[in-house]
């Protein structure tokens, strides 16, 4: 995982830069945690870009992502819900991958997508120090 930060706005967000997040990850070999240990898994599509904007929110989420990449939640090994393929890499936390409207609710404007997104980690057990219940 990689990112920085970028002199673009996204629709929504027009007081501020954008976070631009770079996944990459190689096909290889489940281990025990997966669901097929020692078969193969496919990174289909990677390296993979998604975005944030550059907000106090934004850069929050950014420090949980980061959080979640270190614990191996952001991607998970399943069947792929657009080809059904098995064993293919897939999102496990929704992610804003286009700059602009899409038909599929991977772009912006999405006024309620921080506030999801914040939901979706702190499920998973990813939340700020200090703020764990």
């Amino acid at each position: 995982m990689e990112w920085g930060v970028i002199d673009r706005t996204l629709p929504g967000h027009s007081h501020c830069r954008t976070i631009k997040i770079v996944y990459n990850i190689q096909s290889g070999i489940q281990a025990q945690n997966h669901p097929n240990p020692g078969r193969e898994y496919y990174a289909v599509g990677f390296p993979r870009v998604a975005y944030l904007p550059d907000s106090p929110k934004g850069r929050k989420v950014l420090r949980l992502l980061q959080i979640a990449w270190q614990r191996h939640l952001v991607f998970t090994v399943s069947r792929s819900h657009t080809t059904g393929s098995e064993d293919v890499v897939a999102w496990n936390l929704p992610h804003k991958t286009e700059f602009g409207p899409t038909n599929n609710g991977q772009g912006y404007p999405d006024p309620g997508y921080l506030h999801k997104i914040l939901r979706e980690l702190e499920a998973l057990g990813v939340v700020e120090e200090g703020s764990r219940r």
